[in-house]
């Protein structure tokens, strides 16, 4: 198993696999009446955020108790951050406490692989800038595996703003390595020109969502990320919904068995309508929960569970 996950890029097909399968054990402590399991006891994990968040910090809290690991909560807001404090220079507090793993949420992109030169322990990254958030990928990844079976041959849509999105980029990078055929859809002001090269080979480019639905196993909406945006990139959100936003006719485009995925947060009646979101194809609420499971498996397999 890798020491850090920094990227989507650093995982090979066999590690991936082996991070979904230790998450599919892991899913089974959540039925259980005691959800806990002593694998990380004694250890300590930091989760370290520059950004708000809600549902990824929740998410690797509940993960690293559930393992019995203690938690530690950093948040920029009333910490030494707003005092001038550097990144580096607060790593060295980290360390100096002993912090066996540091979830690290950072506006920069590239922040997490600076502090894993500066610390001991494993660095997961949970969303540098507009670079990657590779746990998302992976649970994007186990919540296709579980509902569709498989993931190699996968036709999987990407739409929306792809410029701004980290979970594009480590879902794009991860997916292929695992076998499946990703398609980057949105208005041209939105996809990077380079990215497909950048990224993985093979990657399709679609100005034309109506075009894409009908032979896509999976359709992944991404928020439209405005608070990122200095210029326009579209007249207005009543025309991105029009041309790109998810709505129920769109929907009945897809193949029976497609379903619907968005990361979160999402913008409700502009890239997804109401009625999409809360179907049965949607698998949203899926990902949230999945999302644990998944956080489990990688802290779990990097600090080496019982026999580290």
């Amino acid at each position: 198993m890798i020491r850090h996950l920094l990227s989507g890029a650093d995982l090979d097909a066999d590690t991936a696999t082996e991070i979904l399968d230790t998450a599919a054990e892991m899913a089974t402590v959540a039925g259980r009446e005691v959800k806990k399991l002593p694998a990380l006891r004694g250890r300590t994990v930091v989760n370290l955020f520059y950004e708000d968040s809600t549902r990824t910090r929740i998410s690797f809290e509940a993960a690293a108790k559930r393992l019995s690991a203690d938690v530690i909560n950093f948040s920029a807001k009333g910490s030494s951050v707003t005092k001038g404090e550097s990144l580096k220079d607060t790593a060295l507090t980290l360390q100096a406490m002993g912090a066996d793993a540091v979830v690290v949420r950072h506006p920069a992109s590239g922040a997490p692989h600076r502090l894993a030169n500066w610390v001991d322990g494993s660095v997961v990254n949970a969303g540098d800038g507009t670079h990657e958030h590779p746990t998302q990928a992976l649970l994007d990844a186990y919540t296709m595996r579980s509902r569709l079976g498989r993931l190699a041959g996968l036709s999987v849509a990407v739409v929306g703003d792809v410029l701004h999105s980290r979970v594009a980029r480590s879902n794009v990078l991860l997916l292929s390595t695992l076998g499946a055929k990703v398609t980057l859809v949105g208005p041209p002001t939105l996809i990077p020109v380079d990215i497909t090269g950048a990224l993985a080979p093979g990657t399709d480019v679609s100005y034309d969502l109506d075009a894409v639905l009908p032979s896509a196993d999976v359709v992944m909406m991404l928020r439209v990320q405005r608070e990122r945006m200095n210029d326009s990139y579209f007249p207005s959100a009543r025309e991105y919904a029009r041309r790109y936003g998810l709505d129920g006719p769109r929907m009945r485009r897809l193949p029976e068995h497609a379903i619907v995925m968005h990361p979160g947060p999402m913008n409700r009646g502009m890239e997804i309508t109401p009625e999409v979101a809360d179907s049965p194809r949607s698998t949203i609420v899926e990902q949230v929960a999945n999302g644990v499971s998944v956080r489990m498996a990688v802290l779990y397999l990097l600090l080496g569970g019982n026999n580290r």
